[in-house]
């Protein structure tokens, strides 16, 4: 079947070079057309779970109290403090200057907030104004004490504790359309994975998917226009303060930046490689110029594709036109050498023969050598992370596109030549590869127990694996990513938020009265954690006989305190804020007085910076009124609460209901001893010990549960991808090789160069991270490569005399010079990946190098010297 299909090639392809080398064209004009969709990704969303549920929490929690982007920039005077008139003066001009940029709904500083200690005022104070740092008889003294020592929501929040360094906000403008097409994609995607969508369903996905696609690539360029502005108005303050960019939306647009220095510097970069090695290695211009059209149609093809499919790339999949350059050089140059030692055989061949010979000896090998490493690829898809997922399948698509390309262009490129001068015999390069065949001869027994140790030791290094990893770490010192994120943790509070969400307890049943069972409607789930029933069901009190607050019948708010008439009731025209605080079942200071107790509590752990929430609004009333408040006077605080205050110390932290509250954590990530799932488990836990709460009643969500989540995920995702990889390609090699010894031999040098990769990383304390986990499935896919092609010329040569160690030599003196050759291409290619500002895609390309170098030395010795050991039969 394999001779008709070569035949069927022969008459297809062979024979009609100039017809596919026009259909290559056009369809490279499509691509480059098409290309022009090509899109970046550097959300939030390309670094979390697929279908992670804790996403959907966090969305609606983020709802609830408030979501919307913002920046953050940390100003620390130079040669003069903070609390000081011209220092204020020019703080509030950069304010000023801040405000104008496009979309910035407000930008918040420590000039906005009320002084409550400078001097210390009253509560009726408060709702005829307030005082402020911009006021001209402003005691800027008592003002520095009270943000550095005095206020708790100040503290280590707006002002450093050293009173130098500040920070303002830029809350960026809500996008409501673009909220409005995430919950038409996230609805519809839900009922895509329940299988209940509809084909009208299936065609609207299609379209807000689309649509949500092209209003998010519209927004990040008009957020990276933004981050533009910023830092040029940031410039122009710079000369009398250090400023420090940070937020999310900066981030995303740091990251499209590495990314798209990434495409071009491994793009450029591997290509004048490959030039340079090429020119080296050949020394004939044909042997360059055709390779290198093979690389870059794969490349166009791939990335016309891309645009075509609204694939974006994200900082996982950047290195995708390093990698197709790579592998597709791999696959032309094992072409190349082949061809050359055909034409150096029988040097007056015709081209044609010689053309045709070389793809009927390569064609096999190839096939088999692209089909593993789409295995290695594609195991990516079974992860749980959508960029890995993406990655692998851009990369199988990649790959199949390399496969064709190079056996249409490569003969379609050479039959209109002539062969030219035949090669000379002897080169550097043979005497090197028959160096390695020369130590496998004389030392199999050391080699074969060298491999055993290294086996053995890069199992215990694997055993010392961990997937902590900070995400400060990620990036490179210099960039002011990890500037901003370390000026932040150092001075202002921490930088990964997370959420404690609390909920009240259920409400009871209603009282069976006058021995009639009242009834009463299905509990209704917000969908936050929060069960209750109707709250408007009769003989409910709102709060429950179940209070653990209440001391007998003696709660002050078993009944309307102010009288079941609108008569008695002295906040007849309170305002919709101020009822929300008098009827919440969180605002008693009972409640709050445990709030205050968790705070503490959070505040205690050397992993956590600034924790807010409404109780910390409670701890300044406290303070100001000189200790505890009685219910009265916190019933008359809510109605001393300006709204604009209420909007930032009591929205954020409580429902509208208040059945809920919101404590806000700051961790520390630049935290050397950070383990954020340890941390977690550790602060649910003892919430739910120490502060009597039920289980349903907590619930953590935030970017930091969501990190953490993903992270928990790589452990699961690496195993499943390691599995994949072996058995698939376990099989593939059995009905290659149809041997069973066969087969397990040439799985050996991949596995020793992915273990060896593995338990480096345990031994040195590198944690698996999102690049660092596709690599030993990548490392097993391409080394297997070169050990096909080794096999399937060890199957060629042995017939010739059937002595194994006679054709080890053979093979090493053909097959193990292409060998030799694509194996350096590689390994230079990842190692240009060192020079990303993404510290991941470093490691990537450095382990992945090293994985390739391990991966050549098995090859070239291991391997054979497994196959003189064991002699197994071949039946290729």
């Amino acid at each position: 079947m394999t001779h008709r299909l070569f035949l069927s090639y022969c008459r297809v392809v062979l024979r009609h070079p100039l017809f596919w080398l026009l259909i290559v064209a056009l369809l490279s004009a499509t691509a480059a057309w098409q290309a022009r969709h090509f899109k970046l990704d550097a959300s939030a969303d390309s670094l979390v779970l697929e279908n992670d549920q804790a996403l959907q929490y966090y969305r609606g929690i983020a709802k609830r109290y408030g979501g919307s982007d913002f920046l953050v920039v940390t100003y620390t005077p130079k040669d003069r403090p903070l609390f000081q008139r011209d220092t204020l003066e020019h703080l509030s001009r950069l304010q000023d200057s801040l405000k104008k940029v496009d979309r910035v709904a407000s930008v918040y500083s420590m000039l906005d907030v009320p002084l409550l200690f400078s001097p210390q005022v009253e509560f009726t104070d408060l709702a005829s104004g307030y005082r402020t740092l911009l006021e001209p008889d402003t005691d800027l003294a008592l003002a520095k004490q009270e943000f550095t020592e005095e206020n708790p929501l100040y503290q280590d929040l707006l002002v450093s504790r050293d009173g130098n360094t500040t920070a303002l906000l830029l809350t960026l403008e809500d996008d409501q359309h673009y909220r409005d097409l995430l919950a038409q994609r996230t609805e519809l995607r839900e009922k895509r994975r329940e299988g209940t969508l509809s084909a009208e369903e299936e065609k609207r996905l299609e379209t807000v998917s689309r649509e949500f696609s092209d209003y998010s690539s519209q927004l990040q360029a008009e957020s990276t226009q933004r981050i533009e502005q910023v830092r040029g108005i940031m410039d122009q303050y710079r000369d009398q303060a250090g400023l420090f960019l940070g937020g999310v939306p900066m981030i995303a647009s740091d990251m499209v930046s590495f990314i798209r220095a990434d495409l071009e510097i491994f793009g450029i970069g591997v290509l004048v490689f490959l030039i340079l090695a090429l020119f080296l290695i050949f020394r004939r211009p044909r042997w360059v110029v055709v390779p290198l059209i093979c690389c870059g149609l794969t490349v166009l093809l791939v990335t016309g594709w891309l645009g075509f499919m609204d694939w974006k790339v994200t900082v996982i999949s950047s290195n995708y036109i390093s990698l197709l350059l790579i592998i597709t050089m791999s696959i032309a140059i094992h072409l190349t050498v082949r061809y050359r030692e055909l034409h150096e055989e029988n040097p007056s061949a015709t081209q044609a023969w010689l053309v045709r010979e070389t793809a009927a000896h390569m064609m096999r090998p190839c096939v088999y050598m692209i089909l593993t490493t789409i295995v290695g690829f594609s195991s990516l898809v079974i992860s749980d992370i959508r960029p890995v997922i993406d990655f692998g399948w851009m990369m199988t698509i990649g790959l199949a596109v390399a496969l064709v390309v190079c056996f249409l262009a490569f003969p379609a490129l050479l039959l209109p030549l002539q062969p030219g001068t035949a090669p000379g015999g002897g080169d550097l390069t043979r005497k090197l590869t028959l160096g390695f065949a020369n130590i496998t001869e004389k030392s199999r027994l050391p080699l074969l127990l060298a491999a055993l140790v290294i086996i053995a030791l890069a199992v215990w290094g694997m055993s010392r694996l961990t997937v902590e990893n900070r995400f400060i770490d990620y990036f490179q010192k210099d960039t002011e990513i990890h500037q901003g994120m370390l000026q932040i943790d150092r001075k202002l509070g921490g930088t990964t938020p997370l959420d404690i969400i609390i909920d009240a307890p259920p409400r009871p049943e209603p009282k069976v009265q006058n021995n009639q069972t009242a009834s009463s409607g299905p509990a209704s789930d917000d969908g936050f954690g929060a069960v209750d029933e109707d709250p408007f069901a009769a003989g409910s009190d709102g709060f429950g006989a179940g209070d653990p607050f209440a001391d007998d019948n003696t709660d002050p708010f078993s009944a309307d305190p102010f009288g079941a008439d609108d008569g008695g009731d002295p906040f007849k025209q309170a305002s919709a804020g101020e009822r929300r605080l008098r009827d919440a079942y969180w605002y008693t200071p009972q409640r709050l007085g445990q709030l205050i107790e968790i705070e503490e509590y959070l505040k205690s752990l050397p992993e956590t910076g600034k924790v807010l929430s409404i109780a910390t609004t409670y701890q300044v009333a406290e303070k100001l009124n000189g200790g505890p408040l009685s219910y009265m006077q916190l019933m008359l605080l809510a109605s001393f609460i300006p709204d604009d205050l209420r909007s930032q110390l009591v929205n954020p932290y409580m429902s509208e209901d208040g059945r809920q509250v919101r404590i806000s954590v700051r961790v520390i990530d630049s935290d050397k001893n950070l383990n954020r799932d340890d941390l977690l488990k550790k602060i649910r836990g003892d919430l739910l010990e120490k502060f009597d709460l039920q289980p349903g009643q907590v619930n953590l969500t935030g970017a930091m549960v969501l990190y953490n989540n993903m992270l928990q995920s790589l452990f699961d995702s690496q195993i499943k991808t390691l599995g994949y990889v072996f058995v698939a390609i376990m099989v593939m090699l059995l009905l290659l090789f149809r041997s069973l010894p066969v087969a397990l031999i040439s799985m050996v040098p991949s596995l020793v160069s992915a273990a060896l990769v593995l338990g480096l990383m345990g031994w040195i304390g590198l944690p698996l991270d999102l690049m660092t986990i596709t690599i030993t499935a990548i490392t097993i896919g391409i080394a297997v490569d070169d050990t096909i092609h080794y096999i399937h010329r060890f199957h060629e040569e042995l017939p010739k005399d059937n002595d194994y160690v006679a054709t080890m030599y053979r093979c090493h003196g053909s097959i193990g010079k292409a060998m030799y050759y694509t194996s350096l291409v590689i390994i230079a290619g990842f190692s240009i990946l060192a020079i990303s500002n993404f510290n991941p895609t470093v490691y990537f390309g450095l382990l992945t190098g090293l994985a390739m170098l391990v991966a050549l030395l098995s090859n070239l010795t291991l391997l054979p010297a497994l196959l003189i050991s064991v002699k197994p039969k071949l039946r290729v």
